[in-house]
């Protein structure tokens, strides 16, 4: 497999470009500002890239959202519910597949109603829901503490601990990460009953 982790953007956004192999079919994960980088690796591995897919519908993950659409006549991938342009919907449990590798989304809202995590080949793209030592904030539009509450702590918390985490941004004291060591050194996967972790979320 082919992966590869682009710091893009004047918001240390990750944009990922993920293909079976050179030449192969693929996708881009959360196209930021500042694409030209991540075009420039889909010409050079000649990867064809059938889908873009948004983990949630905030400017900075789908800003080139139509660059690689003009580029590669990618399908834009989002939750049923983001506010944006969609040639896919999809919902919890639903499975995306580009050549031999397969994307399973995980409906994970807080951060954002439409917040989603893409599951493939031992990694997990967490966009804002999770991030290295940290999590998405819940108090811009749309954010609800609880449902990160539901989230973080229903859903997330339950994950292998052997898949590899890759943020939406480059937040922490490494690029990446593992939902193993998430769960060991971040806080907010502490255990908290939901009053617990509104009001931790809060302070």
């Amino acid at each position: 497999m082919l992966l590869e982790q682009f710091e893009v953007g004047p918001y240390q956004n990750f944009t990922y470009l993920v293909a079976e192999s050179e030449g192969g079919e693929g996708v881009v994960i959360d196209p930021s500002f500042g694409i030209d980088p991540v075009l420039a690796a889909i010409d050079r591995a000649r990867v064809k890239v059938r889908y873009v897919l948004n983990t949630h519908s905030h400017p900075d993950h789908v800003a080139g959202n139509q660059d690689v659409r003009d580029r590669t006549g990618a399908k834009i991938v989002a939750h049923r519910s983001a506010p944006l342009r969609q040639d896919l919907s999809v919902n919890a449990g639903d499975t995306i597949e580009s050549g031999r590798l397969r994307f399973q989304v995980l409906h994970t809202p807080g951060h954002t109603p439409d917040s989603v995590l893409y599951i493939f080949e031992g990694h997990v793209a967490t966009g804002d829901t999770l991030f290295v030592g940290e999590c998405g904030r819940t108090d811009l539009p749309g954010g609800d503490p609880s449902a990160m509450f539901d989230s973080l702590l229903g859903q997330v918390i339950r994950l292998d601990d052997a898949l590899i985490v890759l943020p939406g941004h480059d937040y922490g004291v490494t690029r990446t990460s593992t939902i193993g060591r998430e769960k060991r050194e971040n806080y907010v996967l502490k255990p908290r009953t939901r009053e617990e972790f509104i009001r931790f979320l809060r302070e």
